[in-house]
């Protein structure tokens, strides 16, 4: 998870990512900012990120965006 972060934090630095349940719904990240930590996302960690996936529930807090990617990368195997 603490890769996650790093991405998060080189991405828009100066966040709460680790308590904020709503990183979607109150903006702070944002469509282009979703595009780029998937991109980033699925160099880190060697997967692809389907368009269903990109949805705000899992992209609302640290831990939707962990267990997707541990959900991607399990998938993979």
């Amino acid at each position: 998870m603490d890769a996650i972060l790093d991405i998060l934090e080189d991405l828009k630095p100066g966040e709460d990512y680790r308590t904020r349940t709503d990183l979607v719904d109150a903006r702070v990240l944002d469509s282009l900012t979703i595009l780029a930590l998937v991109s980033e996302l699925e160099d880190a960690f060697d997967i692809i990120i389907p368009a269903v996936e990109i949805v705000p529930a899992n992209f609302n807090t640290l831990s939707g965006i962990w267990d997707m990617v541990s959900r991607l990368r399990a998938a993979d195997l």
